[in-house]
């Protein structure tokens, strides 16, 4: 069962969501795969623009993911992060306000995200009180 923590942290690419729930000592793991992490796009494609669309079954659980975080970090490789965040913001305005950042980060370990999440948040924390 995953603890609440205020805060979450989702590194997310389009194949998989890693979302965590920490606070200072621990961390709750969970993840989201996508229904299409196995597709290739095909880059020759001489109509549309070469991508995939995104797979909106796998934004909403990832959404879902850290609904009830009091504030989010998201991070990730490419433009999924940002298919995330509009997503967020079109279908849950309320914790589209929670996203504290989007950054690039590129393939770190589960201790790697986490420990830039803690340390993101801590010179956050300063500014922001927690509130949800």
């Amino acid at each position: 069962m995953i603890m609440s923590h205020f805060h979450a942290v989702i590194w997310i690419d389009h194949k998989e969501a890693r979302v965590f729930h920490f606070n200072p000592s621990e961390a709750d793991k969970f993840v989201v795969h996508s229904d299409h992490a196995d597709r290739h796009i095909h880059h020759k494609r001489t109509i549309g623009s070469g991508h995939e669309p995104e797979d909106q079954h796998f934004l909403q659980s990832a959404m879902e993911a850290i609904a009830d975080a009091g504030a989010v970090l998201i991070v990730g490789p490419a433009n999924t992060k940002h298919a995330l965040e509009k997503y967020i913001e079109k279908h849950n305005p309320s914790l589209k306000q929670k996203i504290a950042a989007v950054e690039n980060v590129d393939h770190p370990s589960d201790g790697q995200i986490v420990a830039h999440a803690r340390k993101y948040f801590k010179a956050e924390d300063r500014q922001t009180p927690q509130v949800r």
